[in-house]
């Protein structure tokens, strides 16, 4: 099936309190935008350091959503899948977790994963995130990865042509 190329960028709270009603709603709409009844998707969480718990939390959320073949990609310390590229060429779904924008970038250039995450987005999978998993695909944006003042951040991917922030 071809698709064409989509990013669902969205703002979302990375660890919601108890109760909060909308958790989730991103990886329901990611689901819905990848076009079949069984999506595969693969959570990349290296803004939150692949934080174990995060993963587990986001993977139970996504569970929920109904039948879906979720995996995740973790870098630290090394890839958890043979061939990352292989890995997510074959996802429906790539869904990037809040964070640390700047830690993200710094890492998936040293692993190509910028080069390989556009030729997944060019290749018809559904690219998704909240937070850093949504300013990573703008050529920049404010964050707060560097401090707790917002600071502009030149260096995004460049998937979409422009920036979530204007001097």
């Amino acid at each position: 099936m071809i698709r064409e190329s989509q990013i669902l960028a969205c703002s979302g709270v990375l660890y919601p309190p108890e109760g909060f009603r909308h958790v989730g709603v991103q990886i329901w709409q990611a689901r819905q935008l990848a076009g079949v009844r069984k999506p595969r998707m693969c959570l990349i969480a290296t803004a939150v350091g692949d934080s174990r718990e995060f993963i587990d939390g986001w993977c139970a959320r996504a569970a929920s959503f109904g039948d879906t073949d979720l995996s995740y990609l973790q870098l630290f310390t090394q890839p958890n899948v043979r061939d990352v590229r292989a890995h997510l060429l074959a996802q429906d779904v790539i869904f990037v977790s809040g964070g640390s924008v700047v830690n993200l970038l710094a890492v998936w250039r040293a692993h190509r994963l910028d080069e390989i995450l556009r030729e997944c987005w060019e290749k018809g999978v559904v690219l998704a995130g909240q937070s850093a998993g949504s300013l990573c695909w703008h050529v920049g944006g404010v964050t707060d990865s560097f401090s707790d003042d917002l600071d502009a951040l030149n260096d995004g991917l460049g998937f979409l042509p422009f920036t979530k922030w204007r001097p």
